[in-house]
């Protein structure tokens, strides 16, 4: 069943996603080179907690942490640990909250210092063709659009889009009904409805977009050993388009300053 959500309880998404997107802009500065998993997912835990939200991910179906923290050729689902961030690598960081009674997601791929420019390229392709799906969300359009949008941009720059994990309705539940693949022809599935909230997160194999699952049970790599990248939005369905809950507003720019002026 695909649930709509009111004002109200859009504006207790909002709440929470929004700390998702809080949290994860504060690791950035931690992705450096030398920097471990763990240390990176034990500060986003903290500010979390100290935020009065709980960690969606930790203890789900068993997952051992707050973060999944995946890196290079590792699509998603990775654990964090001892192992050491080196420059080059890009590292994704797929995380959920619960505040409210309602549950947030996000995620992002970012560079560990200096990165090479086919890297860089597939980080700024993910991240525009989930902005390409994300265009596709209005009142009246099918689901099937949104996938359709991010496989034509991924495809078009000799990409391939991984299959096996989807998007998602997001609200009450972590994952509620639709699944969102990222792939597949336009016009077909659910039809969006206002009030409708959408997990929407492209994983981009440079590439083929086979995956396989690691002894762990959870961290999720490509196939053939290439670098993966994963954005993710929640967005709503709401009648004048999509509302991105988990995008921070832009920061307020500070008042000019004329130099040489005498105050008072």
């Amino acid at each position: 069943m695909i649930v709509c959500k009111s004002a109200a309880e859009l504006e207790k998404m909002l709440a929470a996603n929004q700390l998702v997107a809080r949290v994860l802009e504060a690791m950035r500065p931690l992705v450096v080179p030398g920097a471990t998993t763990a240390a990176i997912d034990i500060a986003a835990e903290r500010m979390v907690r100290d935020a009065g939200a709980e960690p969606a991910f930790k203890g789900y179906r068993g997952f051992p942490a707050t973060v999944c923290v995946s890196v290079n050729h590792e699509v998603v689902h990775g654990i964090p640990g001892p192992r050491v961030l080196n420059e080059g690598d890009i590292l994704s960081l797929d995380m959920g909250v619960k505040l409210g009674g309602f549950f947030g997601d996000c995620a992002v791929t970012l560079p560990v210092g200096r990165i090479s420019p086919e890297a860089e390229r597939l980080l700024v392709v993910t991240q525009d063709a989930l902005a390409r799906g994300i265009a596709q969300v209005r009142v009246g359009g099918r689901v099937s659009d949104i996938g359709h949008a991010v496989q034509a941009h991924v495809e078009a720059h000799g990409y391939s889009v991984v299959r096996e994990f989807v998007g998602h309705g997001i609200g009450a539940a972590l994952h509620e009904e639709p699944q969102v693949p990222n792939y597949g022809p336009p016009g077909r599935g659910p039809r969006l409805a206002e009030g409708m909230v959408l997990a929407i997160e492209p994983m981009v194999n440079m590439g083929r977009p086979a995956v396989k699952v690691l002894k762990d049970g959870w961290t999720a790599v490509t196939a053939d050993g290439s670098l993966s990248a994963h954005f993710e939005h929640s967005v709503a369905v709401t009648s004048t388009g999509p509302w991105i809950l988990t995008a921070l507003p832009a920061p307020r720019a500070a008042a000019p300053v004329e130099a040489g002026l005498p105050r008072g």
